[in-house]
């Protein structure tokens, strides 16, 4: 209540903004977040003065660059945001991103002999690189190596010019949620104010950096980032970038996925992000990063329509994976295990991370799935909050059980021999035991309850001002007790989609939508008996044909009981 009259706020809103820990000097730039306010001095950054300085002599003498990615969506944006940097800067700059299946992940020697062979005098890995010690090796004599790395770090750091990581094991900056597309923004930051000082510009126009921030604000959503600090700037400033549509990629993939209306951090990380990533799992490694350095509209449009067959593609590789990777999770949770771990014969590992993300989230646990080829297994793993999957991950490789493993809390990457699966096993549940304590199904954090008259579209824009909405953040949930299914039927795509109006005891009429909901028990609900039903769901104000209204889009429901 004192956070809603200090702020002159409706009192909902600074409930919820009181629920999520925002004191009252907060307000303002949680409900408004600018750069200006959060974004912190890149030099708190260890080693990012070294970087700054090394990238600055690049720039000024015109050296040939490197830029050594990964083939997620975190690589794909953090590669193409420095090379638009450097390129902008004047530096020709060539790009490289390993193949999934053939290299792996992260710098391989083969690779960097390539890069120094076609001319590089220095080599910036950008989301990978943190424990390529002998990969980067071959690089010495030949070109500098800079790292702008997030994995989690384990002893010393590769001996390069500079490897600015906010979570290598000495540095204090604070910043340890930064995925590596922010870390990449912050030297940019830090090589603009180099050049600065050495009075590179002249006279002559400094490009802009915020243009860069639709990267930050992509990479910062689908490495599932926590929305807070200067997290949440990034986003906030990079949507409002993005809803330009100047990125001829970026535009093409919104036309594609069919966002017409403005792009929010859920467009980000389950329209744009998935199609990214598809390329990277089961296609050609770089095309993501590529559509994302594209500037022609109609070479742009070609690349997203590619991606957008090849994200299908992978549905129907993953779906495959899918349906036997549950039934042996629920074996091992029925049996008590606090960590999941499943592996298949011939399963492709381009898809494992995805599976392992659906298994973690049916059953509330970390979750490992890996495929099987020649006797090793390759995989990824998801965890839940509060559990640090990247460091258990990289305890196993130190006991070596692993051939290869790292990552961060939120995910990790591994390899074994799967005659080490039972030790394996064993070692994760033991570093992950307080897993077991967890229900079965992750608790449903309910914020409020809201009558279906008041659920306005007013009340719905409130809500949105809380946006952008991701981990650490969550859309807030509201229920709507003892309301009526009037009319519901089947649309979209093999009507997996319920769209539904209900009516609540006091008369008002609301749309309400429920997403994957080909079968289970909502579908059932709300395509059966007219009976009234506690429902719950987040609000949202949609826009269509510049109208904005209401929607309620369902994520549970529950009987009425008697009384």
């Amino acid at each position: 209540m004192a956070i809603a009259q200090r702020a002159g706020l409706p009192e909902l809103l600074g409930r919820l903004l009181a629920a999520r820990g925002i004191g009252i000097e907060a307000v303002a730039d949680f409900l408004e977040p600018t750069l200006r306010a959060l974004l912190p001095d890149p030099s708190t950054l260890r080693d990012m003065d070294s970087a700054a300085t090394r990238l600055a002599s690049a720039v000024r003498e015109q050296e040939t660059v490197a830029v050594f990615g990964d083939y997620d969506v975190d690589g794909a944006c953090s590669g193409a945001l420095m090379v638009r940097a450097l390129r902008q800067l004047g530096c020709s700059v060539t790009h490289y991103v390993p193949d999934r299946l053939k290299e792996g992940y992260g710098p391989n020697p083969a690779a960097i002999r390539t890069l120094c062979e076609r001319g590089a005098t220095l080599i910036i890995c950008v989301d990978c690189g943190i424990a390529a010690h002998a990969a980067l090796a071959e690089a010495e004599g030949r070109a500098d190596v800079v790292v702008l790395d997030h994995h989690k770090a384990e002893g010393p750091v590769p001996r390069v010019a500079a490897v600015v990581n906010p979570n290598r094991l000495d540095c204090n900056s604070g910043l340890r949620h930064l995925c590596a597309a922010a870390v990449a923004f912050l030297t940019v930051v830090a090589l603009h104010r180099a050049l600065r000082r050495l009075g590179h510009f002249g006279r002559g126009a400094e490009p802009p950096l915020l243009e860069l921030l639709d990267l930050v604000a992509l990479a910062t959503v689908c490495d599932v980032m926590p929305l807070t600090g200067v997290n949440r700037a990034l986003v906030a400033q990079g949507l409002k970038v993005m809803a330009r549509r100047d990125r001829a990629g970026i535009a093409a993939l919104l036309e594609v996925g069919l966002v017409r209306d403005l792009p929010t951090a859920h467009s980000l990380g389950f329209v744009l992000g998935p199609r990214i990533n598809a390329a990277g799992r089961i296609d050609e490694p770089d095309l993501g990063l590529r559509l994302l350095l594209c500037d022609d509209s109609i070479e742009a449009r070609a690349m997203a329509e590619r991606l957008d067959a090849v994200n299908r593609r992978r549905q129907e590789v993953e779906a495959e994976v899918l349906g036997a990777a549950f039934a042996a999770a629920e074996a091992q949770a029925a049996a008590g295990h606090p960590v999941l771990l499943v592996c298949g014969e011939g399963w492709h590992p381009g898809v494992v991370g995805i599976v392992a993300g659906r298994v973690k989230e049916r059953f509330n646990r970390p979750a490992c799935i890996a495929g099987v080829a020649g006797g090793i297994a390759k995989g990824s793993g998801r965890s839940v909050p509060g559990l640090d999957l990247g460091a258990a991950v990289i305890a196993a490789r130190q006991a070596g059980l692993l051939e290869t493993g790292g990552g961060h809390a939120m995910a990790a990457g591994f390899s074994f021999p799967i005659e080490r699966r039972e030790a394996l096993h064993a070692f994760l549940a033991e570093r992950l035991a307080a897993a077991s304590g967890l229900p079965g199904a992750a608790d449903l954090l309910i914020e409020g309850s809201v009558t279906v008259p008041a659920a306005t579209t007013g009340l719905a824009r409130e809500v949105e001002r809380l946006a952008p909405f991701g981990a650490g953040n969550e859309e807030p949930v509201f229920v709507l007790p003892r309301s009526r299914v009037v009319r519901a039927d089947r649309v979209g795509k093999e009507g997996a989609t319920v769209r539904a109006f209900l009516e609540g005891e006091a008369g008002g009429r609301l749309k309400a939508i429920c997403f994957r909901a080909k079968e289970g028990p909502l579908a059932e609900a709300l395509l059966g008996e007219r009976v009234p039903l506690h429902l719950c769901g987040q609000l949202r104000a949609e826009r269509w044909n510049d109208e904005i209204s209401a929607c309620l889009h369902l994520v549970d429901a529950a009987p009425v009981g008697p009384g």
